[in-house]
C-alpha cells in the first residue's frame, strides 16, 4: 500500500494520498486547493487518481476536490449529511472504498461537524486487521476538534455527538491503531494541538487530556471553555465547499500594478490593501489606509480574522516572489478576488510622489517611560483572553484582537494609543485598522509582551 501524509504550512491542513502503484489506482484525502503535488505523486508513483474523500465539509481551507474532479475525472465523495450542490457520491457508514491494497471503511463520527466521518485502513498486503484511522477533525494529536464551528443552534448536540464520537465509537477500536489527523499545530479546529503528524489511539487515551473526562458533564464544561476566536473567512469557506469551489483557471490572473493603476483600483468600493511586509518596514514607510498582515506562517488565519471574504484585495509585498506566495495562501482560503499586487513595491510608490504614512514602533523601554509621564498613552493590549490572565501590564486595557476587529476596540482614542501583543504581529494589524479609521496617534509596541517580560518589566495576572 502507498501512502503519504502531505503538509500545508500554516493552516497547520494534513490531506492524504492512499493507493496502490500495483493496481495503478489512488485515492486523496481532505486534498487542498492547489492541487499539483498530488497530481505529481500520481504521475510519479505510476497511479490514477481514482476519488476523492473529504471526511467533512472543511471551514479553514477551500477543499481540492473540484480541482481534482475537473483534472482527473475521479468521483468525490463525501457525507450527504454535508448538503453540498455539486455531484458527488455518499459517504455512509460501513461502506468500504479500496485503491488496489489500501481499503478504507468508513465511520461515521460527528462532533466537529454533523457529517463528519473517519477512515479506518487496512494494508491488504499485509493483513486485512486496520492499521490506522484517519480522523478527520474528531480526534487530533494531543487534542479534539471543536463543535461550535456550524453554529450555535446545533452546539450541545455537537458536544454531545463529539462525545460520543469519541469515548464510545472509538474507544471499541484497538489502542495500536496509528491516528492520522486533518489538522496538525496551526490550525483554529482546535486549540492544543501538537506539531505532530501522527499518534496511536491507546497514547491519545493516556495523554490527551480531552479524553481523560470521567463524565459528560466535564467534558462539555472543558470543550466549552476558551474556545478559539472564529475567523471571519469560516462561514464563506463552508458555503463555498458546499456549493463547490470555482476552478482556479476562472480566478483573476496575476497581475503587476504600476503605482498610478494601483492607486486607482485601491479607491474602488469594498477593496483591502494588504501590506504583507514585516512590522518594521511597514512602521517605516505605507500606503495610507493600507492593513499590515506581515507574510508569516499563519498568514490566511489572521487573513481570515482580519479581511472581510467578499473583498477586493490589492497586495503590497517585500518582492514579486513574496506577493506570488501571498496569492497561493489567499487562494487557499477562498479569497480570489485579487485585483493585483503593486509593482515595484513601496520604492516605486515612493517615487511617484504619492502620499504615504508610518506606523512608529514603540520600544518597551519607552512604553514603561511614556505610561509613568504625565500624559500616558492608553495602552491597549489585544490579547487572548487567556494570554491576558497569564501576565499584562498594569496599565493595560483589554480587548481582545477578534472583538476588536469585529465591534471595533469600545475604548477612548482620543489621546495616545498603544497597542500590545504578543510579539508585535498583531499589534500592527490593529495598529494599521485603527490608523486606518482615523485614530492619529497610534503606535504599535515592538516585541510586545515577550519584550516586555524579558526586559524585566512589571506584570500583573488575572
Amino acid at each position: 500500500m502507498y501512502f503519504k501524509q502531505i503538509q500545508t504550512p500554516g493552516l497547520g491542513c494534513f490531506s492524504y494520498v492512499l493507493g496502490c502503484p500495483a493496481a495503478r489506482a489512488c485515492v486523496v484525502v481532505d486534498p487542498r486547493r492547489d492541487i499539483d503535488c498530488y497530481l505529481e505523486i500520481a504521475r510519479d508513483e505510476g497511479m490514477r487518481i481514482t476519488g476523492v474523500i473529504e471526511t467533512h465539509l472543511h471551514a479553514d481551507h477551500i477543499s481540492g476536490g473540484q480541482e481534482l474532479r475537473a483534472a482527473t475525472g475521479a468521483p468525490i465523495h463525501i457525507h450527504p449529511g454535508a448538503g453540498v450542490s455539486y455531484p458527488h457520491e455518499p459517504l455512509l457508514e460501513g461502506q468500504i472504498i479500496e485503491a488496489g491494497a489500501a481499503r478504507m471503511e468508513v465511520l461515521y463520527t460527528p462532533g466537529h461537524t454533523p457529517n463528519s466521518v473517519s477512515l479506518l485502513v487496512s494494508d491488504l498486503v499485509r493483513s486485512p486487521d486496520p492499521a490506522m484511522l484517519l480522523t478527520g477533525d474528531v480526534l487530533f494529536v494531543g487534542d479534539i476538534g471543536r463543535p461550535d464551528l456550524p453554529g450555535a443552534a446545533i452546539l450541545d448536540e455537537q458536544v454531545q455527538n463529539l462525545h460520543d464520537s469519541l469515548y464510545v465509537k472509538l474507544a471499541k477500536l484497538p489502542p495500536e491503531l496509528e491516528v492520522y489527523p486533518a489538522h496538525g499545530q496551526g490550525s483554529l479546529c482546535g486549540r492544543g494541538m501538537s506539531a505532530k503528524g501522527v499518534s496511536t489511539l491507546g497514547y491519545e487515551r493516556r495523554a490527551n487530556a480531552m479524553l481523560r473526562f470521567a463524565d459528560f458533564a466535564a467534558f462539555k464544561k472543558a470543550i466549552l471553555s476558551r474556545l478559539p476566536a472564529r475567523p471571519k473567512s469560516f462561514s464563506h469557506i463552508i458555503e463555498t465547499n458546499r456549493r463547490g469551489a470555482p476552478l482556479r483557471d476562472s480566478c483573476p490572473q496575476e497581475r503587476e500594478l504600476p503605482p498610478e493603476r494601483f492607486a486607482a483600483l485601491m479607491e474602488a468600493p469594498d477593496t483591502v490593501v494588504i501590506d504583507s511586509r514585516d512590522a518594521a518596514a511597514y512602521g517605516g514607510t505605507h500606503i495610507p489606509g493600507s492593513l499590515n498582515i506581515g507574510f508569516e506562517k499563519q498568514l490566511a488565519n489572521w487573513v481570515g480574522m482580519s479581511v472581510a471574504p467578499g473583498a477586493k484585495i490589492c497586495i503590497v509585498a517585500a518582492d514579486r516572489e513574496r506577493a506570488s506566495a501571498m496569492r497561493l495562501e489567499l487562494f487557499r482560503i477562498g479569497y480570489d478576488d485579487i485585483l493585483g499586487h503593486l509593482a515595484g513595491g513601496m520604492s516605486a510608490w515612493t517615487l511617484s510622489g504619492r502620499p504615504v504614512a508610518s506606523l512608529p514602533q514603540m520600544s518597551v523601554h519607552d512604553l514603561a517611560a511614556a505610561l509613568s509621564g504625565e500624559t500616558p498613552p492608553l495602552l491597549l493590549d489585544v490579547r487572548t483572553d487567556a494570554e491576558w490572565e497569564d501576565g499584562h501590564a498594569p496599565q493595560a486595557v483589554h480587548r481582545p484582537f477578534a472583538d476588536i476587529l469585529e465591534r471595533g476596540p469600545d475604548v477612548c482614542l482620543t489621546g495616545p494609543v498603544a497597542v500590545v501583543c504578543g510579539s508585535g504581529y498583531r499589534s500592527n494589524i490593529i495598529g494599521s485598522a485603527l490608523a486606518a479609521s482615523g485614530c492619529a496617534d497610534v503606535r504599535s509596541v515592538a516585541g510586545g509582551m515577550i519584550a516586555w517580560t524579558r526586559a524585566g518589566l512589571p506584570t500583573v495576572t488575572s
